[in-house]
């Protein structure tokens, strides 16, 4: 859950033809009753559960993609909410009529505060037609929105990029080329850093892992699984993608992992091929002292072959190389 809903807007977005689109604003700003702040709660879950997003900052084209100028009018007290978000509403028509694909809907729009952080969300959503019943115990048609369809929804992280973060901007990647539309919408610059984005993914798999939460039964034979998987797509040079990662490695529970991957606030996206270099840290444990250095598996602990003692903190290693015990043996002769 946020932290606090400050403001709320919500317009339209309606498609006039088959590649053209018209805004329809709504009020300035809505109240923040209850049911608002549940709905930009329930949104802001749903979108934070999603594991396929990608993640960037603003792009250095101001002229192109001015949504960091209107944002940053509004941080400044220049512009109000409600100017903000109508001129944001200019620039997502402008984008969804350039995108072959696009689908309008009802644009929500959420200053919101979490973890002493600042963020603009923006939700695209759609509604969808249920049945209630009457007071006469009759059924009658209703439309509600949709939470739970909504395909597009971006984050931007305010606090975060007026301190100078690498990333501050997420959204949902969604299938196909149409979330681009959104991505530009917003302004985003998703660069790849597939080495950095491997170490993250790393800390995020070790961090789910880990035997104190309970979740995963076989913390090493599940980072061995991950690594192996990770190593398939390195070797095919396909992406990740976290929603089918998530159903390979975990099974039991797919839901859980890819909440963890998906986390906003890790701003880890999937779509990059994870960096081999990098990747041996999954599987791989390495220490070096000025007088010996070592590495070996994760599955030589798993095996036996190798013993950590968290008690008196030493490693013993079993069945060394015969080489290696003949150096030992004449050494100590």
């Amino acid at each position: 859950m946020v932290d606090s809903v400050v403001q709320v807007a919500v317009h339209d977005l309606r498609r006039k033809g088959p590649a053209d689109f018209e805004t329809i604003l709504g009020k300035d700003q809505l109240d923040v009753s209850e049911t608002v702040v549940r709905v930009v709660n329930d949104l802001h879950t749903l979108y934070a559960n999603r594991a396929s997003k990608a993640h960037g900052r603003f792009s250095e084209n101001v002229e192109d993609y001015p949504a960091q100028t209107f944002i940053a009018d509004f941080q400044k007290g220049v512009q109000d909410f409600a100017t903000l978000t109508q001129k944001l509403m200019t620039t997502l028509t402008t984008q969804a009529r350039r995108k072959a694909g696009a689908t309008g809907g009802h644009v929500l729009f959420a200053h919101i505060e979490k973890d002493g952080h600042v963020f603009l969300m923006v939700a695209i959503i759609n509604d969808k037609l249920g049945a209630a019943l009457t007071n006469d115990l009759d059924i009658a048609d209703v439309k509600h929105l949709d939470l739970d369809g909504f395909r597009f929804a971006g984050r931007v992280n305010i606090t975060a990029w007026l301190n100078d973060a690498d990333r501050y901007i997420g959204f949902l990647k969604g299938k196909g080329d149409v979330a681009e539309y959104f991505k530009e919408f917003l302004g985003c610059d998703t660069t790849v850093q597939d080495r950095e984005d491997t170490k993250t993914l790393i800390r995020v798999l070790e961090d789910f892992a880990d035997p104190a939460k309970g979740v995963v039964k076989d913390k090493q034979a599940f980072l061995q699984k991950a690594y192996d998987i990770c190593e398939r797509h390195i070797r095919d040079g396909v992406p990740l993608d976290f929603e089918a990662f998530a159903n390979e490695l975990f099974p039991e529970k797919p839901g859980h992992l890819a909440k963890a991957l998906g986390d906003p606030d890790v701003a880890l996206g999937d779509g990059f091929v994870p960096n081999r270099r990098a990747l041996r840290a999954m599987v791989k444990f390495t220490a070096k002292t000025p007088l010996w250095s070592m590495e070996f598996d994760r599955r030589a602990l798993a095996e036996g072959k190798i013993v950590y003692d968290p008690d008196k903190k030493t490693v013993t290693f079993t069945e060394l190389p015969d080489q290696l015990v003949q150096e030992l043996e004449r050494d100590r002769e």
